[in-house]
């Protein structure tokens, strides 16, 4: 089944970018491989040391020492 999707030209452009660089044939494949490698994505991957506390506001763009 195909369907059509609105974007902006800026997300087109984007997109037919990607697209010319990786190599794929289509937007189809593109956006399907964007899809499995958001889905592989750990969330563990975010916030890498459990021992560290979530930082705050003051901290964010500062550095930090884990115990």
């Amino acid at each position: 089944m195909e369907t059509t999707i609105q974007l902006n030209k800026q997300t087109v452009q984007v997109l037919k970018d990607m697209k010319k660089k990786s190599g794929m044939k289509s937007y189809d494949e593109l956006i399907n491989s964007l899809i499995r490698k958001q889905k592989k994505t750990s969330k563990s991957m975010f916030g890498s040391n459990p021992r560290l506390d979530p930082f705050t506001e003051e901290e964010r763009f500062t550095d930090r020492e884990y115990p």
